[in-house]
């Protein structure tokens, strides 16, 4: 009489552990899934539900790389689908979504700027790809995709909601802001990453009441703080440089980063 099969005990660790490596793909596809709704929705003209799916893809690319993280579940499988879902998420869906609101009557400059953006992004995914085993947590070289697609999609709802600018200015200065946010991809300047951002003992209570304030204006008046925060972030790079050029030249100490340290996803 043959025993029973019995099952190994560490099945259900494995099964675990597999749950694990599911849970941030699972956000990553969430993700994927907002770029491509995102840019169906620019086809039927829906511009504001597009740059609305455009800002929900980048918290599930900021949970996907949190969870990543925090169940110790990175791998090679996970930073390449992530960067490809960031592709169609922040660079394509972006990319149809301003050349549709703002560029199409430009003709093939439109065009050019649109794709500058666009191939820029994908330049700037691999290229994190490529040095991720040699670049310093605290800082992104370039602005990231994530930050540029949030400048372009809350862009387009400030200007639907508050400035509706003209036929003849929003063509015009949605034109420089693309090809900034394609240079700024691909350029040295260095961004904080808030990876590890430590906040010293007894200040807690500070920053507590500073998100708080924070997170009452953005929810008090969207529209403008979203725009305000993204863009800001899009510059704080090169004010950093300049600042930095300037102290250099002044003879005044300038801080160094920490050494190198491996990271994973870009988010």
């Amino acid at each position: 009489m043959k025993s029973p099969t019995m099952r190994p005990p560490f099945a259900k660790g494995h099964r675990k552990r597999q749950a694990m490596y599911l849970i941030p793909n699972l956000c990553t596809t969430g993700n994927l899934f907002c770029g491509v709704f995102a840019i169906l929705s620019v086809f039927n003209g829906q511009h504001l539900v597009a740059a609305i799916a455009i800002l929900v893809g980048m918290i599930f690319d900021m949970l996907d790389g949190k969870l990543a993280r925090l169940t110790n579940s990175t791998g090679q499988f996970g930073i390449e689908y992530d960067s490809l879902s960031d592709v169609v998420s922040f660079g394509v869906a972006p990319g149809v979504l301003i050349y549709s609101y703002a560029l199409s009557g430009q003709g093939m400059f439109g065009v050019a700027v649109m794709f500058a953006y666009v191939a820029m992004g994908a330049v700037r995914l691999a290229r994190f790809n490529a040095t991720v085993s040699t670049s310093d947590s605290k800082y992104f070289t370039g602005l990231a995709i994530p930050a540029a697609a949030g400048v372009i999609a809350s862009l387009v709802i400030f200007d639907l909601h508050i400035t509706q600018l003209g036929s003849e200015v929003k063509p015009l200065l949605i034109l420089v802001i693309t090809f900034g946010l394609a240079f700024l991809m691909v350029s040295t300047i260095k961004y904080r990453s808030f990876k590890d951002m430590k906040f010293r003992r007894g200040d807690h209570f500070t920053y507590l009441v500073w998100g708080i304030l924070a997170l009452m204006l953005i929810v008090a008046w969207p529209q403008a703080m979203l725009f305000v925060t993204f863009t800001g972030y899009a510059v704080s790079g090169p004010i950093a440089r300049l600042w930095t050029m300037i102290a250099k030249s002044a003879g005044k100490p300038v801080s160094k980063t920490d050494g190198p340290v491996v990271e994973t996803r870009e988010s």
